[in-house]
């Protein structure tokens, strides 16, 4: 970039007056687009926390600390991309580490234990993550795959690649939108197909594909985990669930276990522990009125599962989550 001269008069030796053009000196920037969209994220991310912003499905996620322990939720289809620190995420016995140099794309709504692996004060971990709309997936496919889909032997609800240049362009160039109303509501939906087609010409571009078919494994796996999330606290027979994505119960099994490193009992015993802890958290209730509301019908059952799988007994972990979060 060439910073803008001035107009400087002389005289020559003809008593002539000519103007001269001073051209200051040449400043080239430096800043590659993932620290551009670095510096963003933290604008619209001021402290820490997760922030919806003003595109639907976009939000920006500042955390200047390591976590200690993991954090468990539920991670909804997405994209994630990481402009400066690092972060663990753990699915069943699988776990990936993400960075700014490698994005992570979510296929189905997952319950996962998530931990920021690098962050401090001043070099906080920043991230944006970007929701994906099966339905706007199946109807971009037909465009990026005009000819038909090719076969994809793997089944993942998780998948890492290498940072993609041109999407993290493209990201920052939808975080600009947000500047500008207009551009919000008029550029920004055009820049986030191009962020799907770019996904979708990627290398994991025909997995990420099968979201948007109904009729793909993918996909009928995430109708199921939707009758899960929607009915956790109902007793399931997976009989019943194979039954309703119109597969054998042996292939659902496989394929459910394929896609998301759990069986569909134990995805929905994680659905039931998080959302006791979240209820004796934030509304107070105690453990005995936690787990009948989830679904638990023995008490002892309920106690031994959650220090099993959150490391100690509901009121011990409890006491500690308010203490640390001054709750």
């Amino acid at each position: 970039m060439i910073a803008k001269g001035s107009i400087l008069d002389f005289v020559n030796t003809n008593g002539k007056v000519v103007s001269l053009r001073r051209v200051d000196r040449i400043v080239e920037s430096t800043e590659s687009d993932l620290q551009k969209l670095g510096r963003l994220i933290a604008a619209y991310a001021p402290h820490d926390g997760s922030f919806e912003l003003r595109v639907p499905g976009l939000h920006a996620i500042r955390l200047s600390r390591v976590n200690k322990e993991c954090v468990h939720a539920v991670r909804l289809p997405s994209l994630c991309i990481a402009a400066q620190g690092a972060k663990t995420i753990i699915v069943g016995q699988d776990v990936y580490e993400y960075d700014p140099t490698r994005m992570i794309v979510f296929s189905v709504a997952l319950p996962v234990a998530g931990q920021v692996t690098q962050a401090s004060h001043s070099e906080p971990y920043l991230a944006l993550k970007l929701d994906l709309d099966p339905q706007e997936i199946a109807e971009l496919v037909l465009r990026v795959f005009p000819h038909g889909l090719p076969p994809a032997q793997e089944r993942s609800a998780v998948y890492i690649t290498p940072v993609d240049e041109n999407i993290v362009n493209a990201t920052t160039r939808l975080m600009e939108c947000l500047a500008n109303p207009g551009d919000a509501s008029l550029l920004a939906p055009l820049v986030k197909d191009e962020i799907l087609i770019r996904l979708l010409r990627s290398p994991i571009g025909v997995r990420v594909a099968q979201m948007g078919f109904a009729e793909s494994s993918v996909q009928r796996v995430a109708k199921a985990i939707s009758w899960l999330r929607e009915n956790f606290s109902q007793p399931m027979k997976v009989e019943e669930l194979a039954e309703l994505v119109h597969m054998s119960v042996s292939s659902f099994h496989e394929h459910f276990k394929s896609v998301t490193s759990m069986s569909p009992l134990h995805y929905q015993k994680v659905l039931r522990l998080q959302e006791a802890r979240r209820l004796m958290l934030s509304t107070i209730v105690d453990a005995g009125a936690a787990s009948q509301r989830v679904g638990y019908l023995s008490a002892s059952q309920f106690s031994r599962e959650y220090s099993r799988f959150f490391g100690s007994a509901p009121t011990k972990d409890i006491a500690r989550l308010r203490q640390e979060t001054g709750l």
